[in-house]
């Protein structure tokens, strides 16, 4: 029987058996099962068209190789997915299905191509893979197996990502607790300075962005990472030892380049545990944690600045030092916290392991049932300037790169001086730092908020104007305001500017779906951020010496870039309006049969096929 045959035939049963079992496993009146029942008919009625035109062409074509067909049904499954509402970050706080009942007995094995012993061997783990030993696809186990098994998984990877994070932010953001104890004036350096240096550092961070990654799928994130947040908190604590600008120039460089990557890398250590679908809510308690770190590092401030003259020192050098080697703590136990892969967790200090054999059999089977591509490298496994290259090129991908470079610009330069701000209104050391609490505060409820309605309402650039709404009235007071006026109506007015609803996390979503496919997405996630990046050192450069105190100019520029991006976020809008326009009037000219041949013999991949949709 020719391949293309037998593909044919095991599509039709794996199709099949993934509807009986939805059918039987979904309770009655749950309509989202009932959705996804249509929807896998439909996959399933797709593919067995494609596959019927591909067995009738087949004396026009060569045979598939293995690889192909086996990159083909990977690609096929990865549309499938894209088309079903995905469940963002934030939203998991709210999305519950009150008519889903798991019974602890029941059957926790979802259905996947393993499940198919003709298919199954296309997709069999790779000899190098470090979990294959505890690879069997006719592994079953029940939700009362798989569900202590998460809370277990969270506590040791999950709760540990977001005290690392903790850890990140506490270094790279103190300096601006340490702007409220005369940190300029002690070391002789002015705005500009500090503007070079906050340059200097977003520059140095962006440059080690993806060399971090390189680094870290070559020697494994569990090596690291740990490096990392040792390094870059040896390098935060000698910033006790500042003498003048070189010193504060040389310092934020290397705590840049050192900081650069943790983020992707922490992400990519995390995904070896989780599921797609279980990834986004740990992505949202992890950026929490950096919230979290805004309101907790005030207050360690609070304490910390008060050894000003404690020994002849400063109290921003008792801050730099103290905070440091609380991170180098954090770093020295992450040696001890992290491990290679969910089945490689013993260590001369952790001679048992976290699993047993048998809960690491679940862990394996149920992420490879879920994306088996994962199987395709092993964690001691560089990335490919390839995938790079054909990321780059992606121009479906700029306009949210565009967006990333500007929408949160408005905000940039009112928050990196915000304690220098509330000095100058007159508020001393330790008023300055509790009084920076508040937005950060309301700032975490409104992104939460924002990034849930974004799904709740399919809308993202809507979202996105509804951001920049907020702060154009925002940054328009901020430049009206008399110079004279109470400085409590001037913290007030940077107070709700900064309660801005942030569409960041929106945005990392909006990129990773319309990237499409599982390989392209963590490259794109990082041109993403390195576009947000250049963001930041924009903004770093638009307040000036000779604009100060009250920054006209700079204000006047902000209004200007708010109004700019409300025109950018509907051009967005309008552009993938557009590409959906066109790509359904090309798909509505096509006959039936030319749909079928295009779905058997395409080699268009992800968000370039034509049954691609853009989210906007």
């Amino acid at each position: 029987m020719h391949i293309s045959d037998t593909l044919w035939i095991h599509r039709q049963r794996a199709s099949f058996s993934i509807l009986l079992l939805l059918s039987i496993m979904a309770p009655s009146g749950d309509s989202d099962t009932k959705d996804k029942i249509r929807s896998s008919t439909a996959l399933a009625s797709s593919i067995e068209t494609a596959s019927k035109s591909s067995r009738s062409s087949t004396n026009e074509k060569e045979k598939e190789s293995p690889e192909a067909i086996r990159q083909r049904i990977l690609d096929q499954e990865a549309e499938f997915r894209a088309s079903q509402k995905p469940t963002t970050n934030l939203a998991s706080f709210w999305s519950w299905k009150k008519s889903e009942s798991r019974r602890p007995e029941d059957i926790a094995t979802q259905p996947s191509v393993f499940d198919n012993p003709e298919l199954a061997p296309y997709f069999q783990p790779t000899e190098r893979y470090e979990n294959r030993h505890r690879f069997d696809p006719s592994f079953k186990w029940t939700w009362a197996e798989e569900i202590p098994l998460i809370r277990k998984i969270d506590w040791k990877v999950t709760a540990w990502s977001c005290v690392a994070f903790f850890a990140l932010d506490l270094d790279r953001s103190n300096i601006s607790q340490a702007n409220t104890d005369n940190f300029l004036d002690d070391l002789g350096l002015d705005t500009n300075d500090y503007n070079l240096g906050q340059t200097v550092f977003r520059i140095s961070f962006l440059l080690a962005e993806l060399p971090s990654q390189l680094i870290s799928k070559k020697i494994g994130p569990d090596r690291w990472i740990p490096a990392q947040m040792v390094l870059w908190s040896i390098v935060s604590a000698a910033q006790f030892w500042l003498k003048g600008r070189s010193s504060f120039l040389a310092t934020r460089a290397l705590i840049g380049l050192l900081q650069g990557g943790f983020i992707p890398d922490v992400i990519l250590y995390m995904s070896y545990f989780f599921k797609g679908t279980e990834l986004p809510f740990r992505l949202a308690l992890f950026w929490m944690a950096n919230r979290l770190t805004d309101v907790i590092s005030p207050l360690l401030a609070y304490g910390l600045l008060r050894l000003r003259g404690y020994h002849g020192y400063e109290g921003w050098r008792w801050l730099f030092l103290l905070e440091g080697i609380l991170t180098l703590v954090i770093g020295i136990w992450s040696y001890f916290q992290m491990v290679p892969s969910p089945t490689q967790t013993k260590a001369p200090w952790r001679k048992k392991g976290w699993f047993t054999e048998h809960e690491e059999k679940i862990m394996v089977n149920r992420i490879l049932r879920d994306d088996p591509s994962k199987s395709d490298m092993h964690n001691r496994q560089a990335i490919t300037f390839k995938l790079l290259w054909e990321s780059l090129c992606d121009f479906d991908l700029w306009p949210i790169y565009l967006i990333g470079l500007t929408f949160s610009m408005p905000a940039g330069p009112p928050d990196q001086y915000l304690t220098l701000t509330l000095r100058q209104l007159g508020f001393d050391t330790f008023d300055s730092n509790l009084l920076s609490i508040p937005c950060q505060i309301t700032c975490t409820i409104s992104m939460l908020l924002i990034t849930y309605l974004s799904e709740k309402l399919n809308q993202r650039a809507f979202m996105g104007v509804v951001m920049q709404v907020w702060l154009l009235p925002c940054v328009v007071a901020l430049y009206l305001l008399p110079a004279n006026a109470s400085r409590w109506a001037a913290y007030a007015v940077v107070t709700v500017l900064l309660s801005y609803p942030s569409t960041h996390a929106m945005q990392v979503g909006w990129c990773s779906r319309n990237s499409n496919t599982v390989r392209t997405r963590t490259v794109s996630a990082a041109l993403y951020n390195m576009a947000v990046q250049t963001n930041s050192i924009i903004s770093s450069n638009i307040y000036r010496r000779d604009d100060r105190p009250e920054y006209r100019r700079g204000n006047r520029a902000l209004i200007g870039i708010a109004s700019m991006n409300i025109v950018n976020y509907l051009l967005v809008k309008a552009y993938y309006l557009w590409r959906n326009k066109k790509r359904d009037e090309t798909w509505d000219r096509m006959s039936q049969e030319e749909r079928r041949n295009y779905l058997a013999t395409t080699t268009d991949k992800g968000s370039k096929r034509l049954d691609f949709r853009f989210a906007h």
